[in-house]
């Protein structure tokens, strides 16, 4: 039995679910509005001030659904009403972000700056301060998008694992390996 999709998402107020056509699940709230596509076998009841998930049979599929989209539902209501926040390091000498809007400056050690375009449902803030790495900070309501642009932008240029350089999460621990043994 899912333990995560037994729990009930709560409501907070302010944030309107609902459920349309199709099992697709509209949450709007403060900070906007988001939808997701439910499988059709998945049961979704609004009542009480709180979303409850329910599933027809015990099949392993049905299972693993059930727990899913609990998750993403849970996922959606958080966003509307906090946001969501992630935030990028760039380490090794020269490297640079520099951002107007929604593109996105890069110099991470290649022959050319590197130009990313942020979808417009992010925001993103570059900072450098004196002796530190520079920042890049991401926020927005989709914690999916949210993740895979990080992902992207971290895949630029992943920290190796010698000196750390590259792009990494704040936070993020890099494994170290030690450089060559001294000869003999």
């Amino acid at each position: 039995m899912s333990r995560v999709g037994k729990k009930p998402v709560s409501i907070p107020a302010g944030v309107t679910v609902t459920v349309g056509a199709d099992n697709v699940v509209t949450v709007k709230g403060p900070k906007g509005t988001l939808q997701q596509a439910i499988d059709r076998d998945i049961i979704v009841s609004v009542a009480d001030n709180q979303i409850t998930i329910g599933r027809p049979t015990d099949q392993i599929r049905h299972r693993a659904m059930h727990g899913l989209y609990r998750a993403l539902l849970a996922n959606l209501v958080k966003g509307v009403t906090e946001g969501y926040k992630k935030q990028l390091e760039l380490v090794g000498v020269g490297y640079k972000a520099a951002n107007q809007g929604n593109l996105l400056d890069l110099s991470l050690g290649y022959s050319h700056n590197i130009i990313f375009e942020v979808p417009n449902e992010l925001s993103v803030v570059t900072a450098q301060e004196k002796g530190q790495n520079p920042l890049i900070t991401l926020e927005g309501i989709d914690k999916q998008l949210l993740g895979q642009v990080a992902a992207k932008i971290r895949g630029l240029r992943k920290p190796e694992p010698y000196k750390g350089k590259g792009v990494k999460y704040v936070g993020e621990y890099i494994r170290r390996k030690a450089g060559k043994a001294a000869g003999k």
